[in-house]
């Protein structure tokens, strides 16, 4: 990838969830919430992200290896349409690496990743009341019973990679 700020796509259980860990992390400059859309059996709307970073300062493949850990991206569960464990690429190099990275990253898990790469197609921004809403409402009881643990899943693993100023008081390191 080049030096210049890139961009990703990840999808993977709730979108708050994703939002308040990616937003968390040393050169992610900023995260889109919304619902993103593929092509073909794909095309309809699924709760994801857009992750604008320097791979000068975190890798894509770091940032997959945080997605796959922090959601459940081995569950065939009922809610794939919505949920969709995905990763959503903007180039057919990226694609290659992300599924090079999902390939070299399996061996770190017990069951089958199921989580698939896909190529970008649309975006649609979530509500502005649900931007940040993590940042805006970290004492809520969604936040603490589903958000607050994957932030602490990201402290104890992922820490070099994290930048406490942006997680707030609500998890501390």
């Amino acid at each position: 990838m080049s030096d210049s700020l890139n961009k990703i796509a990840f999808g993977g259980g709730c979108h708050w969830c994703t939002e308040a860990v990616f937003q968390s992390l040393k050169g992610v400059q900023k995260v889109e919430q919304g619902f993103v859309a593929s092509t073909e059996k794909n095309h309809t709307f699924s709760e994801a992200i857009i992750v604008h970073f320097n791979a000068n300062l975190i890798s894509q493949k770091v940032l997959i290896e945080i997605h796959l850990y922090t959601h459940n991206s081995t569950s065939n569960h009922a809610m794939l349409n919505k949920y969709r464990s995905a990763i959503y690429t903007l180039s057919k190099k990226q694609a290659i690496e992300a599924k090079q990275s999902l390939s070299e990253l399996q061996h770190e898990f017990d069951q089958r990743l199921i989580t698939q790469v896909y190529p970008f197609f649309e975006f649609k921004s979530s509500d502005q009341r649900y931007i940040n809403y993590y940042i805006k409402n970290p004492n809520k009881p969604f936040c603490k019973n589903h958000i607050t643990p994957k932030l602490r899943l990201l402290l104890s693993q992922f820490m070099k990679h994290v930048d406490v100023k942006k997680l707030g008081g609500a998890v501390k390191p």
